[in-house]
């Protein structure tokens, strides 16, 4: 049974990785394209209600029909999940992004939230990512994450996913024949070195941009930070419960129940305020 597959990304519709994540899932299923028609890098788990959302048709480098929405990433999932198409879809691919997402990163990242999107809405999610260095100046081969994707789809597909859970790819910057296997790790510490750049404009306003390097991380075995430190493929699941557990028994220890509960902060004077 052919699968119908969503492809989007956070850099844009024509962004290359896109395209040549579209060629490579094409051995997979129909492959439909709804992207933002700007880059959304950073740009989080967006849901646009304040605002129309307008949907437009572009080409790709290889002739391929896409659309371009101005919303997030995942408003693009969301609109595909809520009807734009008028068919249902089996699975949503995100990518192939522009440098890695890992640790925190995932919390910042279109690319991944887009995958998210598709998760909450009861379709199978995939994030793919590659580790482009700071700096990198020249063509980025994305053949290597392609074929990642390719892999990491293929086993989506014949297995399956745990309910409410994603898969969040990253692809080390090596050739092919250099990159070691998979390995499905862990969440690993990202250190971010951001700081703020504080301006005045010409009429003597200040702004600020949220600037520094670009983020390292501690590249300890068995997280997605030491995989790609090691040259393999990391293959991190992600599941939507945020609840800390491990948190419940030592909340439940804290005092509660010292005094009823009250709303003693309604003084006279905040009620008259508020009428």
């Amino acid at each position: 049974m052919t699968k119908n597959i969503l492809v989007t990304n956070d850099d844009g519709v024509l962004a290359p990785g896109l395209l040549a994540l579209v060629q490579e899932m094409r051995n997979l299923g129909k492959v439909t394209i709804l992207a933002p028609d700007r880059n959304w890098s950073g740009g989080g788990h967006v849901k646009t209600l304040d605002r129309a959302l307008r949907v437009r048709e572009f080409h790709l480098e290889d002739g391929t029909q896409a659309f371009g929405s101005d919303g997030a990433p995942s408003d693009c999932v969301s609109l595909t999940m809520l009807g734009y198409f008028k068919e249902k879809f089996d699975l949503v691919v995100s990518g192939i992004n522009v440098g890695a997402n890992l640790g925190h990163d995932v919390t910042y990242s279109g690319t991944v939230t887009a995958a998210m999107e598709a998760v909450i809405a009861g379709i199978p999610g995939v994030a793919v990512s590659l580790e482009v260095p700071e700096g990198h100046v020249g063509a980025i081969d994305f053949q290597p994450a392609a074929h990642a994707a390719g892999i990491a789809v293929r086993n989506v597909i014949a297995n399956g996913l745990p309910a409410e859970t994603l898969l969040n790819v990253n692809v080390p910057f090596l050739k092919a024949e250099d990159i070691q296997g998979f390995r499905i790790t862990r969440q690993g510490l990202r250190v971010y070195h951001s700081r703020l750049d504080e301006r005045v404009d010409p009429r003597g306003r200040p702004y600020y941009w949220i600037g520094g390097d670009a983020p390292t991380g501690v590249s300890e075995s068995g997280t997605d930070v030491g995989a790609l430190a090691a040259g393999f493929v990391s293959v991190r699941p992600l599941q939507l419960d945020l609840t800390a557990y491990r948190a419940i028994s030592d909340l439940n220890t804290w005092n509660w129940h010292s005094q009823p509960f009250e709303l003693s902060w309604l003084t006279p004077s905040v009620l008259a305020a508020e009428k």
